[in-house]
């Protein structure tokens, strides 16, 4: 999917082509965004806003997914595209967008904000399986290459089998906030054939080891990812548990 395994995790109102280019010297992908693509997810981001939180509001988020794309065009590195939505019909048309620029879409099923969750997005859809699984399915059918952010330790929500809900509805890749339950990653890459990207605390040899011991394909890397000494002991850490080639695969 991307060479190295290495990827650099979305960050709200941070993680944009500049950001992009900046890792791309240690990292194979990078998922620009969050960013919200309906008016309810917006509604949200702006209250994120109104309490100091750096959110990407521009006036229109397609065109504005599609300029930072073109951005990257002649950047080596992967594009994907993390966007949190509470509605149906946006996601197909950012992955309309994300499927002509060769990018990944990332349907965001990870933010725990109460401002996001209030209106019906982020974590909020481990728990609505149905709604999330049309997303990733509507995705689908327009031919771009479709994955899941999500994250551990939310209660009632059992994510190997939300995973195989995934891969049914055609995605490629699952991008799995450990938090501190790291065993999971090896439930889910058990019980899916999903490209399975491994989050939270990725900083050093010992944590790259960990992940891809349980079965991670790839890591990624969150709040460190503009910090070039990290990127560096993570990227050797790649090159030795996961080589450059062996986890590298086509969308």
């Amino acid at each position: 999917m991307f060479d190295p395994p290495l990827a650099l995790a979305s960050l709200s109102g941070e993680a944009d082509a500049d950001w992009a280019r900046a890792g791309s010297e240690f990292a194979g992908c990078a998922f620009l965004g969050g960013i919200a693509i309906d008016e309810r997810s917006r509604t949200g981001a702006r209250k994120l806003v109104d309490r100091d939180r750096e959110e990407f509001l521009p006036e229109d988020p397609f065109a504005f997914i599609d300029s930072q794309l073109e951005a990257l065009d002649t950047v080596p590195i992967r594009p994907a595209v993390n966007v949190r939505s509470a509605t149906r019909e946006p996601i197909a048309r950012a992955a309309r967008v994300c499927r002509d620029r060769d990018a990944l879409l990332e349907i965001n099923a990870h933010c725990r904000q109460d401002e996001m969750c209030a209106v019906g997005c982020g974590e909020r859809l481990l728990a609505d399986t149905e709604r999330l699984r049309s997303y990733v399915e509507t995705a689908v059918e327009t031919g771009a290459a479709v994955g899941v952010k999500v994250r551990t330790e939310v209660p009632g929500v059992d994510l190997p089998a939300l995973a195989n809900k995934f891969e049914t509805a055609g995605a490629t890749f699952v991008h799995v906030d450990a938090m501190d339950s790291e065993h999971v990653i090896a439930d889910v890459a058990e019980r899916t054939d999903l490209f399975v990207i491994a989050n939270n605390g990725v900083r050093d040899d010992e944590t790259v080891r960990e992940y891809v011991e349980y079965g991670a394909d790839a890591v990624s890397v969150g709040r460190p990812s503009d910090n070039s000494v990290v990127l560096e002991q993570v990227q050797s850490a790649v090159d030795t548990h996961l080589g450059l080639e062996s986890n590298s695969i086509e969308s």
